[in-house]
């Protein structure tokens, strides 16, 4: 197997004394730097009453910190070559920087204001809750974002993993800024923090750059949330367009599961690409759909499967029958060919993303929150190619035996039976008994 010099696998990881974990990833001949601070709690930490806090938070960072306006955050983070932007999940909150080398010292300290120090006015916080409003009100008009909320509600109801990142407007209202000042405490804790700096970077130079402006960030003890349960479910809105949007759901695996690499080789098969069974007989051989892919998210202790596609409103429930049709075929009967394929395009992934410098960053940051330790790419391509028919049939049974499934349909009324379908179709796949209420 041939991929990235063993000398570019293994950075080490160093922890400062308030538990603050850097890693540094020197990439020869490399003229930029990525800098990745990663916290490793996000939205799954929210109650109902704290939902969208922790992306409002994301937002009103960057409107002032340390004595600094939201204009001279932007104009010293750009006077250094550096372009900076963040993104809020359910487990991490990640906040980077695109830089020239001579500007890492710059944007260690800046970003380390903005997640240490905020301003937090209450009058930024104000007209920020009117952005978040509308980012809302935009995913509500966007029927391919919205039918994915749908699915993730139904599929985890009740729970963090089930609402909506965004919160909405009742949440919203209860996040003043001593309440956002606290929250910020608990997300933004110096145990929880990883540091990574990827590309023209030297090791000594960034470990003495994490002391000055994260050595004084304090740990905070924070129970874990609570582990997420695929309760399943169906959900439909009637909407006047062109074409049906669905969404079909199965549970998943945790990223720590022995079976997570077979997993993903099953969602490869299934629809990650235009040689995926769903892409060639639900398009190419039937019609039945001009866009259809598969795709899986993995958590620390839970994950899904799911299925998009958009098709005509008349063909959505035959499109649900052959989907619940493709996957049970995958579980029993994977193909030499596919799965050659599928493992080829995941290491072909994992190879390319290591290309970018802060997809690296990016990447060794997941790794060390999720893993505790980096993976080096010989290993995971290792755990790629173990992944042959009989651990992807072993995954496949793992992931439809519970015979629990969500769907979500957004369109016009002829398509929502295609929901009762997928479910009716993947309970008669179940083989164990579904977990306990």
């Amino acid at each position: 197997m041939s991929g990235p010099s063993p000398a570019a696998e293994t950075p080490r990881i160093h922890t400062l004394p308030n538990g603050v974990r850097v890693v540094c990833d020197p990439v020869p001949g490399a003229h930029t730097t990525a800098l990745v601070v990663a916290a490793g709690r996000g939205a799954r930490w929210e109650g109902e009453r704290e939902s969208g806090w922790s992306h409002l938070l994301e937002h009103m960072v960057f409107k002032g910190a340390a004595g600094r306006s939201a204009r001279e955050l932007a104009e010293a983070i750009e006077a250094g070559g550096g372009q900076m932007n963040a993104e809020t999940g359910f487990e991490r909150t990640v906040f980077h920087v695109r830089t020239l080398p001579e500007g890492l010292d710059g944007a260690s300290a800046l970003i380390s204001d903005i997640i240490l120090r905020p301003t937090l006015d209450p009058g930024d916080l104000d007209r920020e809750r009117r952005v978040v409003l509308q980012e809302i009100a935009e995913a509500e008009d966007t029927p391919d974002d919205l039918v994915f909320e749908m699915a993730q509600a139904a599929a985890f109801r009740g729970q963090a993993l089930g609402r909506c990142i965004l919160g909405d407007a009742a949440s919203l209202a209860r996040a003043d800024a001593p309440a956002l000042s606290d929250w910020r405490r608990r997300l933004y804790a110096a145990d929880r923090l990883v540091l990574v700096a990827s590309g023209a970077v030297d090791e000594d130079a960034l470990l003495r750059l994490a002391e000055r402006d994260f050595g004084a960030a304090r740990p905070e003890g924070v129970a874990p949330p609570p582990a997420g349960r695929f309760t399943g479910g169906s959900t439909t809105g009637d909407r006047a367009l062109e074409q049906a949007n669905l969404v079909f759901l199965c549970p998943g695996l945790a990223a720590t599961d022995p079976d997570a690499w077979a997993a993903q080789v099953f969602v490869e098969c299934l629809g990650g690409g235009m040689a995926s069974r769903l892409f060639q007989e639900a398009r190419e051989e039937r019609g039945l759909a001009y866009a259809v892919d598969a795709w899986g998210e993995f958590w620390s202790d839970c994950g899904l499967v799911g299925v998009f596609a958009g098709c005509e409103a008349a063909d959505a429930p035959d499109l649900a029958r052959l989907a619940v049709e493709q996957m049970a075929d995958l579980a029993a009967s994977p193909r030499d060919a596919e799965l050659a394929r599928a493992r080829a395009q995941l290491k072909a992934g994992q190879f390319m993303a290591a290309e970018s410098l802060l997809t690296r960053a990016e990447q060794a940051a997941g790794q060390v929150l999720t893993h505790g330790r980096l993976v080096p790419p010989r290993e995971i391509a290792a755990r790629i190619d173990a992944c042959d028919a009989s651990a992807v049939r072993r995954a496949g049974e793992r992931l439809l035996g519970q015979g629990l499934a969500a769907a979500a349909v957004l369109g016009p009324s002829a398509a929502h039976p295609a929901a009762d379908v997928f479910r009716d179709g993947l309970r008669g796949l179940a083989t164990v008994p579904p977990p306990a209420a």
